[in-house]
């Protein structure tokens, strides 16, 4: 029988849910010469998950994969397994774009104590759907973990395809996808026809994915503060629509100034290093700190920035200059 054909009789019934709802795309701090601050890591990983956070997603876009180690991205995992002492899942990952790669990366997350694996599009080589599809279903069969699919086709090139989706819905071990794609009309189809959980891959958006069925969010502004995330979610789980909206609202300038002028992961690391919570705001090439105009467009969606739980401003100091450029590390991110 083809790898690529429906293997699966039957759509599996998953009961419960292993992630959570408010699940943080975690930054990776690191020291102004782009070495992985392990000491920031531990306090980071600790503030959100108190702030409300159910899960961390460790060595995801956010935290950024591409240019992490095999080692460490496991790092990461057993360190968020012991910050989080249960008090949350640690989620990893990033993945690769080479199948076999992949699967050992999971394999080893499993054994680090990972509770569950987020799997991204095989990015660059812009494989066919036959292609994506055998990707996931071999990356799924590797593991025990429960699997969240990563659709984000603005980053790897090529989207899952709802018909894809739909196929992928029968392997016993997916169970979830995080939405990148912002397409509502085929994330109804795909919750109308599955049993797959929805997660809100776009921190504007994570209201209206709640709204039509959605499950939660993994959001890169829950970095700074996750506690209005838990708010919405709690508010949308007990149909009391007029207080998600209003933090909705609340949140709008804190995910512009966030998500709208540089990288994600640029922007949040600019943002918690200005409000003394990492040490330093470096990230690695080919990212860069912001220029000059940008830091100032975050700093004036800041401004506008009221009453948020978590996100107080009224202390911040932002560094241009130490934000500025990016690091080289020593030991380079490897497919191998």
């Amino acid at each position: 029988m083809s790898i690529t054909g429906n293997h699966y009789s039957g759509t599996m019934t998953h009961s419960g849910n292993p992630f959570g709802q408010v699940l943080v795309a975690l930054i990776t701090p690191m020291t102004a010469d782009g070495e992985v601050d392990w000491p920031s890591v531990e306090k980071h990983m600790d503030r959100v998950i108190s702030d409300g956070a159910d899960g961390i997603v460790v060595t995801g876009t956010t935290g950024e994969t591409s240019t992490l180690t095999d080692a460490e991205k496991l790092r990461l995992v057993e360190v968020g397994k012991d910050v989080a002492a249960g008090r949350a899942k640690i989620i990893t990952g990033g993945g690769s774009n080479e199948t076999a790669h992949a699967i050992e990366l999971y394999k080893a997350s499993e054994k680090a104590g990972a509770d569950g694996i987020m799997i991204v599009t095989p990015y660059y080589n812009k494989p066919t759907q036959s292609g994506i599809l055998t990707h996931f279903r071999l990356v799924a069969d590797a593991t025990d973990l429960p699997v969240i699919l990563y659709d984000i086709p603005g980053r790897t090139g090529v989207p899952i395809k709802y018909e894809t989706i739909l196929r992928l819905a029968k392997h016993p071990n997916i169970l979830a996808v995080k939405d990148a794609k912002g397409d509502f009309s085929e994330v109804s189809r795909v919750l109308n026809q599955t049993d797959l959980m929805y997660f809100s891959g776009d921190d504007a958006n994570v209201l209206p994915h709640l709204s039509i069925g959605a499950t939660g969010l993994i959001g890169v502004t829950a970095n700074i503060t996750s506690a209005p995330y838990r708010t919405i979610v709690d508010a949308v789980n007990r149909g009391d629509l007029a207080t998600a909206t209003a933090e909705h609202k609340r949140l709008e300038p804190l995910v512009r100034a966030a998500m709208t002028h540089v990288p994600g992961t640029v922007s949040a690391k600019y943002i918690l290093h200005g409000l003394g919570r990492i040490g330093s705001p470096r990230v690695r090439l080919p990212l860069v700190g912001p220029e000059e105009w940008e830091a100032a467009a975050i700093e004036d969606e800041l401004a506008l920035v009221k009453d948020i739980p978590g996100a107080d401003f009224s202390d911040f100091r932002p560094d241009r200059n130490a934000a500025a450029g990016g690091a080289l590390p020593r030991v380079h991110g490897t497919t191998r």
